[in-house]
């Protein structure tokens, strides 16, 4: 398994920015595919964007194309997500996980973050 810890979170008006970031710890972070969920209060953790292990195969949540953006450096261990034109329905805490298998399914990631909290206000 992989260590990963978030970062980047934190509160901002509607429309604007905020990066994510996932520090991987192991050797073996390149062979993960990576993605990104988010969990609302009182709401299922969901499924927001991921990327392949080479990082040129990316897929998002319809919620959110076109406006996040994810991206990986594998030399560094570490897994972005750039988001804007951010609205008040993202606000969630968002984790970072790892699988070997889907890149949609929560039940096959191997290995989560602690999560961090994105606010967004109107």
């Amino acid at each position: 398994q992989v260590q990963l810890v978030e970062s980047g979170g934190g509160l901002v008006q509607e429309g604007g920015s905020l990066r994510l970031s996932c520090a991987a710890s192991g050797r073996t972070f390149s062979s993960y595919r990576m993605g990104w969920f988010r969990q609302a209060p009182g709401k299922e953790r969901e499924f927001v964007a991921s990327i392949s292990r080479s990082g040129f195969m990316t897929y998002y949540a319809d919620s959110v194309k076109g406006r996040f953006t994810i991206s990986r450096d594998n030399a560094k261990n570490t897994v972005a997500l750039q988001m804007n034109s951010l609205k008040p329905e993202d606000t969630a805490v968002y984790y970072c996980g790892a699988t070997g298998g889907s890149y949609y399914q929560i039940s096959e990631y191997d290995s989560w973050g602690q999560g961090t909290q994105v606010t967004v206000s109107s």
